[in-house]
């Protein structure tokens, strides 16, 4: 039984019935997270002591026939981002090594350990989170597990970012789940480039407190596993909300909105084929795909010319930082932040005031489309060789934009979206992803649960 093959769902079920002890998984995930291939560009930090006393502590109680609670004893992972106690935040970063442990959790870690969870350590990422395809100069970068050669760390694909060791320690088996953030597609585009399910909540969703930011106004934390039921549960738990079920959704006449500006731009052939596959598959179920033009789209790139929320926020908690220490910042990551620095004030508030503008026109098109959300590939393209975009800083610029094209546009919407593999076994992963609006977020996951069982029959 590997961590790596199954949801929550089914581990939750063979710990209730004894079949396996919280402890087996724990020693599983981190016999995964210290000797597999992996394993050290996957981890900044693996808690080996605290992950075995909390599981030994969650065997006690449920041998003892405590009530436990909704993730109690199952491993799983964070992102460097999130503060721990006693525990140094170094945002995949050299620049914070020496800097003074956090002196109390994040409110997500909170309510990780209050739900039972058993937190097997921290995962690599890209450098403070400013990167859609996972490479770290620093403490290396955990490989794609397509196409992996387990005894030459020269030959791979990147994973996907930031949250590239949160999608490789569940794709590995060195966590059951993994919790990350997303302020561009960072949980979708690993998920996707991986062959993984990921959720970006609505932004305001789930408490930012304790996490060390990237965009104030765009992160987002959100859960990568393998299903869209462990998201959902994972999503219960990072929110403080009453667990739903996911309730059979009949997908006979529903309508998925099919955008044809610029997210379809550029696909390569297995995304297109994949893409293409997905849709027939959701038709021959009685979906209705409606393809309809969103302008608005288009006017992204004009809108953040001068860097977006993510330069500007960026910069301002990076700026003294860089001026001390820019030698020890990866450059392709200090290079963004610093285009920060050119935005004015003015050009701050325009800002604001266009993603408004912005947000209502999106919504007043699609009230009159009659769909339940929208349909478009996660990434246009299949994981590329990692080798060469660490070679080349205009292929790492270009790659890089357009990892982070389609999932950027959901953030900026202030929406909440799922990333779904769609892609035939054994073929490169390739996500689909469905976005709902502000506040859709369950209507969002019961709807993504129906089209993933749609999905399974054809894979």
């Amino acid at each position: 039984m590997s961590l790596a093959k199954h949801p929550l769902s089914y581990w939750s079920a063979e710990l209730a019935l004894g079949r396996v002890s919280s402890r087996e998984l724990t020693e599983q995930a981190l016999d995964a997270a210290t000797h597999s291939s992996e394993a050290q560009a996957t981890f900044t930090a693996v808690h080996a002591a605290t992950a075995r006393a909390s599981a030994d502590a969650i065997d006690r109680l449920r041998a003892a026939r405590v009530p436990l609670p909704a993730l109690a004893g199952l491993p799983i992972s964070i992102k460097d981002l999130f503060d721990e106690a006693d525990q140094v935040t170094c945002a995949g970063s050299r620049v914070l090594r020496d800097a003074a442990p956090a002196l109390h959790d994040s409110v997500v870690v909170q309510r990780l350990r209050a739900a039972g969870a058993v937190i097997v350590g921290r995962t690599n990422m890209t450098e403070f989170a400013y990167s859609g395809l996972g490479i770290n100069p620093h403490y290396g970068t955990p490989r794609n597990p397509w196409e992996r050669h387990p005894d030459d760390r020269r030959h791979g694909r990147i994973p996907g970012g930031s949250s590239s060791g949160a999608a490789v320690s569940v794709t590995d088996g060195m966590a059951a789940a993994a919790i990350g953030t997303d302020t561009g597609g960072s949980v979708r585009i690993p998920a996707a480039l991986c062959g993984l399910t990921g959720f970006k909540p609505t932004a305001s969703r789930v408490p930012t407190v304790g996490v060390l930011p990237l965009s104030t106004t765009l992160d987002s934390i959100g859960p990568i596993g393998h299903s869209v039921a462990c998201c959902a549960l994972l999503d219960s738990v990072l929110s403080a909300s009453p667990p739903q079920p996911l309730l059979p959704v009949d997908l006979q006449g529903r309508c998925l909105a099919v955008p044809r500006t610029l997210v379809q731009d550029g696909m390569d052939a297995t995304v297109a084929a994949a893409f293409d596959r997905a849709r027939a598959t959701l038709s021959a179920a009685g979906v209705r795909l409606l393809e309809i033009e969103l302008p608005e789209f288009s006017e992204l790139a004009q809108i953040n010319r001068y860097g977006g929320f993510a330069g500007a926020e960026a910069w301002a908690w990076h700026a003294n930082l860089l001026e001390a220490r820019e030698a020890d910042y990866d450059p392709q990551v200090s290079v963004r932040i610093r285009r920060g620095a050119g935005m004015t004030a003015t050009q701050y508030i325009a800002l604001l005031a266009d993603r408004r503008r912005w947000i209502a026109q999106v919504q007043q098109r699609l009230a009159v489309c009659p769909a339940d959300a929208l349909l478009m590939p996660t990434v246009p393209v299949v994981a590329p060789p990692l080798a060469p975009l660490q070679e080349d800083a205009a292929l790492y610029a270009s790659s890089n934009l357009l990892v982070l094209r389609n999932p950027a546009v959901i953030n900026f919407l202030d929406g909440c979206a799922l990333s779904l593999p769609c892609h035939a076994a054994g073929e490169a992963p390739v996500g689909l992803m469905l976005a709902g609006m502000h506040g859709q977020d369950g209507r969002l996951l019961r709807l993504g649960s129906a089209v993933e069982a749609v999905l399974a029959q054809r894979r």
